[in-house]
């Protein structure tokens, strides 16, 4: 499968949606009665917290995460024996995520940007509460890449002598002075460190279908690339990471079928072997700190399997009883004693767990619900498939909600951003609180998606707002053939390039009753032109999947709605970042203007302190109280 970019990706999880209410005389009353279970209100859905994070201490005894508890994220210091978290950081406007402890004090590195421009600072909160600055500069972006093996040093990537590409640099957690030791001048992604800090592996695009991997001497007087992945065709390669003794590289392919295989290449010899493989993508694989054990994830039929192995007895380690749903964020202490992990389901958002391996017990470590909610008035997804125009099977997580027992209810289809993202189980408030308010949703994972082989991944190239956006009115045909569904009430809605599909689909189509964009690109032709100085090492890439606005531009200007607004006939709801990189303002500007001036109603939503995605729990309310009154009003009467 080809690594798609992250050009468009919505951060869906941050997007929660208000309870879906009806307005008549402009009193809420709602959707449905209902009978045998309860709906519940924004407020109460909001009270959910997202939690996410885990870094532990130099003496293992708390865990450092993010939540959004305060209305916007901060950092918490949460203890391993239960009790009570501390609150690390007090931003009460930006947001601030947790990124690492010091390895030998309570010192922790934390990321910000302003107002979601995504030039992303790193910052040291001093044991004193005094804040650093690692990367200061109006324009910088930087990543934490890691902990150098002698806990004294840390590597950061930024660009900030070039802001095309991002180079490599050595701190030191005394003075937090630095070095550069990876001039980066060929637009190379730096992936990943060995344990040893010997070795520094790169990632190369060459096309959206084709990638390498190079590897650099870190300890040579002049490093240099070196290529390892030579190779005849369109084979896209990544890497997960290092074993433990910094004698082999573990990376995916997709040389040999159509999902990425774990492969080793041998730092000594240059051999490489068949590592791990699976009926699916293999996700991640890491190590435990000390090299025990080997985590392998698997995306399977969108969700995550997770294995654990012990590398001494090469069994999986058998873990007490679980709650409901899936691990996530596995991580271990440095001795390995404690296992650290996330569970998530369609119906209960994320908890930290721990557990002492060996022992018969874990420990919950958060309470992310709201324990007003009953997970029993929620809807776990089932995944369904249904056939395209041309008879491409097409898959797609359906919520049959409650109501639908005794009352046929408005459904929707409902986009994820990308283009190559896709839609997942797991828990997501918006889709929840709209399923247990009587809409029925359908999470489309359209061609073009990732996570069903490289030849399903790539059948959009140069064809959105084609084929793609036909899977979309064939998701609502499917609709259509439910029996619990009202056949003249679908909607469409999605983000970032699902915002996109959904004013083609209102532009191109008269299939939908509503349309609900969320910061979706609508000119191709601009933001084409537009990206990011630091996308440059995935520009081909993008205009080999898309279009290049200097050969395709005819094409381009084709597919894009603002042109065509005068074609859309039924109601929009446009909603936007005023600080967004990636789908800039101005494009939702003109595409609310151009459907206004067709005649047909528009509601236009902004917020100014946002970017590519709404971070703060207020702006989050607003929009969900937006979305839910725009549905109630043009698509549930």
């Amino acid at each position: 499968m080809k690594r798609k970019n992250k050009f468009f990706l919505v951060i869906l999880s941050l997007i929660l949606v208000q309870s879906c209410m009806q307005q008549t005389n402009n009193k809420r009353v709602p959707l449905m009665q209902t009978g045998g279970f309860k709906t519940y209100s924004a407020d109460e859905f909001y009270k959910t917290t997202t939690v996410f994070g885990s870094s532990l201490n130099h003496d293992a005894s708390a865990v450092l995460v993010s939540n959004d508890s305060t209305g916007v994220f901060n950092v918490y210091r949460i203890p391993v024996d239960g009790s009570e978290p501390t609150q690390l950081t007090d931003s009460r406007i930006e947001s601030t995520y947790a990124v690492s402890w010091f390895p030998k004090d309570e010192r922790f590195i934390y990321q910000a940007d302003t107002g979601g421009n995504e030039n992303t600072h790193l910052y040291v909160k001093e044991q004193d509460g005094t804040v650093v600055d690692l990367t200061p500069g109006d324009k910088n972006k930087a990543s934490f890449i890691g902990w150098h093996h002698d806990d004294r040093h840390f590597f950061i990537a930024s660009n900030k002598r070039n802001p095309k590409y991002f180079d490599l640099y050595l701190y030191d957690s005394r003075d937090y002075s630095r070095k550069l030791v990876y001039e980066n001048n060929k637009g190379y992604s730096l992936l990943r460190l060995s344990e040893n800090d010997k070795w520094l592996a790169l990632g190369k695009s060459n096309s959206n279908a084709d990638s390498d991997i190079y590897l650099v001497n870190l300890l040579q007087e002049k490093p240099t690339e070196h290529l390892i992945t030579a190779h005849k065709g369109d084979v896209s390669y990544s890497v997960y990471t290092f074993t433990r003794d910094s004698n082999k590289l573990i990376y995916a392919t997709n040389e040999f079928g159509e999902f990425n295989q774990a492969w080793s290449y041998d730092l000594n010899n240059g051999t490489k072997q068949l590592f791990f493989k699976d009926d699916w993508d293999v996700s991640f694989v890491y190590f435990s700190k000390d090299g025990q054990y080997q985590v392998t994830g698997v995306n399977a039929d969108a969700q995550t399997k997770i294995k654990i192995r012990d590398t001494k007895t090469n069994k999986l380690i058998q873990l007490p009883k679980m709650p409901e749903g899936n691990l996530q964020g596995v991580n271990f202490s440095k001795d390995s004693k404690l296992l650290l992990f996330y569970v998530n389901s369609d119906t209960s958002p994320s908890n930290l767990y721990v557990h002492r391996i060996g022992s018969n017990k874990i420990k919950r470590l958060t309470n992310s619900g709201n324990p007003e909610i009953d997970e029993n008035n929620l809807v776990a997804s089932e995944v369904v498939r249904f056939k395209s125009f041309d008879g491409l099977e097409i898959p797609c997580l359906l919520y049959k909600p409650k109501q639908a027992a005794t009352k046929k209810v408005p459904a929707v289809v409902f986009i994820h951003g990308g283009p190559g993202g896709q839609s997942r189980k797991g828990y997501s408030a918006m889709i929840q609180h709209l399923v247990n308010n009587g809409y029925g949703i359908c999470r489309i994972n359209n061609r073009g998606s990732s996570g069903y082989g490289k030849t399903f991944n790539h059948l959009d190239d140069k064809r959105h707002g084609e084929d793609d956006l036909q899977d979309v009115v064939y998701n609502k045909k499917y609709l259509q053939s439910l029996d619990w569904v009202e056949k003249d009430k679908i909607g469409v809605m999605g983000g970032s390039y699902g915002g996109y599909l959904t004013m083609a689909a209102m532009a191109f189509t008269d299939e939908f009753k509503v349309g609900i964009n969320i910061f979706g690109v609508t000119n191709w032709v601009r933001t084409l032109k537009s990206i990011p100085a630091y996308w440059e090492s995935f520009r081909k890439s993008l205009y080999d999947e898309l279009g290049d606005p200097a050969t395709d531009e005819e094409r381009l200007h084709r597919i894009s709605p603002v042109f065509f607004g005068h074609q859309v006939k039924s109601p929009v709801l446009v909603v936007q970042g005023v600080n967004d990189p990636r789908v800039l303002k101005i494009e939702s500007d003109e595409m609310v203007d151009a459907i206004r001036k067709g005649g047909t109603h528009v509601e236009y939503l902004l917020f100014d302190d946002e970017g590519h995605g709404f971070t703060k729990k207020k702006n989050r309310i607003e929009a969900s109280n937006k979305y839910l009154a725009f549905l109630d009003k043009y698509l549930a009467n």
